[in-house]
């Protein structure tokens, strides 16, 4: 393992300078570029330099997970629908009741593509790889929300910023008590999909949202 001086820095150039960096105007083929190459290097210190493992836990509470999952959608679920409702209630359900085979596709294409993804990087990689570098969980579950809002930045959108604040809260604290990238992205998944299913998908750069 790297000392902290190396972690510290590694930390600060892939999940802040790089995040950052692309909020600025140059050419989009370098940025392209600049996010493979930390991709490529992420993907090689995770399977290389730590112990990151992708399996099931034995003692994974599933009926826990569950029941805590289900009343934080609902809360969930009931705030966006009324939110939709009051700011456009003509884009509520917009895209399932309008293309419903694109609502579908969406759906698996988000869930494997991106979210499956933003958890190996953001709670599996991140926790593996930084959490020495913090002595307070509560302080390291904060940063984590903080990095993984900065990711969404390039879409230059507040709520989606604050979105993605209290989702990388929520995401960070189920992968601190269960350490599974599995539940945790169904987690992610599950409120990721509602979001564009109650018809926020247009500021979450999701597809359908002018046939509404």
């Amino acid at each position: 393992m790297h000392g902290s001086k190396y972690l510290a820095t590694e930390f600060f150039v892939l999940f802040i300078a790089l995040p950052l960096s692309l909020l600025l105007p140059y050419d989009f083929r370098i940025k392209g570029i600049s996010i493979l190459v930390a991709f490529v290097y992420l993907l090689f210190v995770m399977f290389r330099k730590t112990s990151v493992r992708f399996r099931l836990h034995k003692g994974i509470d599933w009926q826990a997970f569950g029941k805590t999952t289900v009343l934080k959608f609902l809360g969930i679920a009931v705030i966006t629908t009324l939110y939709v409702y009051v700011m456009d209630a003509s884009a509520l359900f917009c895209v399932p009741r309008h293309t419903p085979g694109l609502w579908v596709t969406i759906l698996f294409v988000y869930t494997f593509l991106s979210v499956w993804p933003q958890e190996v990087i953001y709670r599996t990689f991140f926790f593996e790889r930084y959490e020495p570098l913090f002595t307070n969980t509560n302080l390291f579950i904060f940063v984590n929300a903080i990095v993984f809002c900065m990711a969404h930045l390039f879409l230059r959108n507040t709520l989606v910023t604050v979105l993605t604040f209290i989702g990388g809260l929520l995401f960070a604290y189920t992968y601190t008590k269960t350490k599974s990238t599995t539940l945790v992205s169904i987690e992610h998944a599950v409120y990721g999909n509602w979001l564009f299913t109650v018809g926020m998908g247009q500021m979450l750069a999701f597809p359908g949202m002018d046939s509404c």
